[in-house]
């Protein structure tokens, strides 16, 4: 993809991305217990690991490992799966 097309998001806006990806986890229980499952956090630790740098960041590489969760979630938040690649690349870290 161009660089033009693929414009960078702040971090702020990123991180809203973030959010909302994570609410939709939220949302859907058996999603959120492959999450805590594949991330080591249990869910009397997900309150104080929410607060840790690096957690929305891991919260979009979830999606990103996983096309058909990637679109599915990218088409009920009306968005472009690319739009949660450039949150993930602005949030920095180690898929940079």
């Amino acid at each position: 993809m161009t660089s033009e097309r693929r414009a960078k998001l702040t971090h702020e806006a990123a991180e809203i991305v973030a959010v909302e990806a994570f609410s939709y986890l939220a949302s859907e229980p058996e999603l959120l217990e492959r999450f805590l499952a594949l991330s080591g956090i249990s869910p009397q630790t997900l309150r104080a690991a929410s607060s840790e740098p690096g957690f929305l960041a891991g919260v979009l590489d979830f999606f990103l490992t996983d096309e058909r969760l990637l679109v599915a979630y990218a088409e009920r938040a009306a968005i472009p799966p690319t739009r949660i690649a450039a949150a993930r690349q602005s949030l920095g870290g180690s898929n940079d």
